[in-house]
């Protein structure tokens, strides 16, 4: 474990600049304020854990990165973390998830191409530790280590497999546009209350809706615990739909007296805002073009999507979303305005 800036500095210096693998680990599923916990790092012979909580100074590592080609796998949410807490995201990312399911592979997690492709099982005992604890324990830090350690020789097979496919420019530019995605995404949620289930609720419901999210974050927070542990989405939407029908509410017997004061008083807080400041629904765009052949080259363009799909031996989503075939039918947008070039080629669009 690396727990210096000069040990950081030092271990960089030696490392083979060829090659560089991260990988991430934070403390959702445990504290309300989530924070970068520990860094896993390998340059394809060395393998570290970086501790970010004891290092006052990470900047050895961040200059590496930001000049760096960044081997990861499922790299959506370390990018944001890399994002959020180091201010740092690499020109290019690799990402073995995305090569895997390129090549065909349907189960793509990290542990399952570990076996696949090097037949290695790995433990998944510390899959929801608390990376926060120190010291980790023994099998905490196994468990993390080998998250980079098997990556160079499946990062390795997976490169020729894809030039020997004819896949590695498909690759190459969805590596660039998953980046791209996640970077597009706002830091802060624009309305965070509106969880699954909103889309159906009236602005009565939205209104009570609001005000239990807030409640149940503001107890997560005192409690600086993930609101989940509170309670899930689902119990909120049951309770906003108890309370728009007059039902009444049975809250769990392990909620303390302070809780559920809380509770009763968000709804009631609830109850006095008046009708012109209730929530808005929000609608999705319709459709704009709806003739008649629309459902038929929705047909035609699944159809052959579903073909060179099964040609490929992929799966048929990573041709085509359904949501793209449904807008390119309906006109609304150009092919290249949602599909990568490769997508294009393979749909003759």
């Amino acid at each position: 474990m690396i727990q210096t800036t000069q040990e950081l500095a030092e271990f960089l210096d030696s490392c083979n600049r060829e090659f560089h693998a991260l990988d991430t680990e934070a403390d959702s599923l445990h504290c309300y304020h989530e924070k970068l916990c520990l860094l896993q790092y390998s340059d394809g012979e060395k393998h570290v854990l970086i501790d970010p909580l004891a290092i006052e100074d990470l900047s050895p590592l961040t200059d590496l990165l930001k000049t760096s080609e960044l081997w990861m796998h499922g790299a959506d949410y370390d990018i944001t973390l890399m994002r959020r807490d180091l201010d740092t995201i690499p020109p290019v990312v690799w990402d073995t998830q995305i090569a895997a399911r390129l090549l065909g592979v349907r189960k793509f997690g990290y542990a399952n191409l570990v076996e696949h492709f090097l037949g290695v099982e790995l433990s998944k005992a510390s899959q929801k530790a608390d990376w926060s604890m120190r010291p980790l324990t023994e099998k905490m830090a196994e468990y993390a280590i080998n998250d980079v350690f098997y990556l160079k020789p499946m990062v390795d097979m997976l490169l020729e497999q894809l030039q020997q496919k004819g896949r590695y420019e498909w690759f190459v530019e969805s590596c660039h546009q998953a980046k791209a995605k996640v970077l597009e995404r706002p830091q802060v949620k624009e309305d965070p209350w509106r969880i699954q289930g909103a889309g159906k609720l009236k602005p009565h419901g939205l209104l009570y809706l609001r005000a239990l999210w807030y409640w149940r974050d503001a107890e997560a927070s005192e409690w600086n615990k993930p609101p989940f542990m509170v309670c899930g989405n689902k119990q909120i939407v049951s309770w906003v739909s108890d309370v728009c029908d007059g039902k009444e509410i049975t809250l769990p017997k392990y909620f303390r007296s302070s809780r559920r004061k809380n509770f009763y008083a968000a709804i009631d807080e609830a109850k006095k805002v008046p009708e012109n400041m209730w929530p808005k629904r929000v609608r999705g765009e319709k459709r704009r073009v709806k003739d008649d052949a629309f459902e038929g080259r929705c047909d035609a363009l699944s159809r052959k999507r579903d073909a060179a799909a099964a040609e490929l031996d992929i799966e048929a989503s990573l041709v085509i979303s359904k949501a793209s075939i449904e807008a390119i039918s309906a006109n609304e947008v150009e092919p290249s305005a949602v599909l990568m070039r490769w997508q294009c080629e393979l749909l003759d669009l």
